[in-house]
């Protein structure tokens, strides 16, 4: 098995277009970056759902994910696009849907949708949406999946659920990808989240964990596939993750926060952090314990310097 590697494209949220005052500059560095990605031979590119930036909110750009996709489906020709991960309480699944089968088209099949319950408290009560707890978040998302699926699957989509309710929808186009757009689900919860994986998901993605608790989060997994006679196999396993990479390992700690470097040994186990080499052979202990696509997010990815010596010295 050889592992795919994806990148966080900078949009913003995580102030990684801190500096660039023009929102049309900001944008043009955000796809510019995305069409690096796809040259140096990257397999996706990903954009994350949130409306203001983390830790705090700020005045600082965040472009909007859904909009960036479709416009990064017509930037790019090549490399898959996806969201990491869409938050199923800011749109209705139906409506969600008809949006994803349009990007597929847009993107000619290079799709990866993206969704997860969401958990951003601030967030949704500042654009004014209701936040119940996380129980009733994950059974909403339940019936969102089923809903998804039956817009990308059936010719008339019926759903009569206590959240969701859909009444013949139809969508045309269901997207170009068969059978269907390749439906990943975000999040570790070992009850609900990845019990939805098994029963509903393509992918799952586990994010900023070390090899121990992604070996426990997969076999979890696997028994619920195995627990529902689902191949466990037929799920793409994906890793989020924090990346900080230079030439020397001393560079590439004098990027981090100050914050970050007062705990740098139990950070480096949940990250990638040194140089190239330092990387790969984390990498490869990924790999080990079954992740097949790594998707990495770099603080300095607009500078680019950071995406092209991964991409020099990691792709393989």
């Amino acid at each position: 098995m050889s592992m795919d590697y994806g990148l966080i494209v900078p949009q913003g949220w995580r102030m990684d277009l801190v500096g660039i005052d023009d929102p049309v500059a900001a944008y043009e560095t955000m796809t510019r970056v995305a069409q690096e990605a796809e040259a140096l031979g990257y397999h996706s590119v990903w954009l994350f759902d949130h409306f203001h930036t983390v830790p705090v909110p700020t005045q600082e750009v965040t472009f909007e994910c859904w909009a960036s996709t479709a416009a990064l489906a017509r930037d790019t020709k090549r490399v898959r696009i996806g969201q990491m991960v869409t938050c199923n309480s800011y749109r209705n699944p139906a409506l969600l849907a008809k949006m994803a089968s349009t990007v597929d088209v847009l993107s000619h099949g290079r799709l990866d949708f993206g969704i997860g319950a969401g958990w951003y408290e601030h967030e949704y009560r500042a654009y004014g949406y209701n936040y119940p707890p996380a129980p009733e978040r994950l059974r909403y998302l339940r019936e969102a999946v089923q809903v998804i699926l039956a817009m990308w699957t059936r010719d008339e989509a019926v759903f009569k659920g206590k959240y969701y309710q859909v009444q013949g929808a139809i969508n045309q186009p269901k997207g170009t990808q068969k059978p269907h757009i390749p439906l990943l689900i975000g999040g570790s919860g070992e009850t609900v989240t990845l019990k939805l994986v098994a029963q509903y998901g393509d992918a799952c993605n586990i994010s900023n964990a070390d090899i121990p608790v992604i070996e426990h989060k997969f076999a979890v997994l696997k028994q619920h596939c195995e627990d529902i006679g689902r191949d466990y196999q037929s799920i793409r396993r994906t890793l989020l993750i924090n990346c900080t990479i230079a030439e020397t390992e001393d560079e590439a700690i004098e990027k981090l926060p100050l914050s970050t470097r007062s705990h740098l040994e139990t950070v480096r186990k949940q990250s990638l952090i040194g140089t190239p080499a330092m990387i790969r052979e984390r990498l490869a202990e990924y790999e080990e314990v079954g992740v097949q696509e790594v998707i990495m997010w770099m603080s300095d990815a607009a500078q680019l310097e950071s995406v092209r010596l991964f991409a020099q010295e990691c792709l393989v």
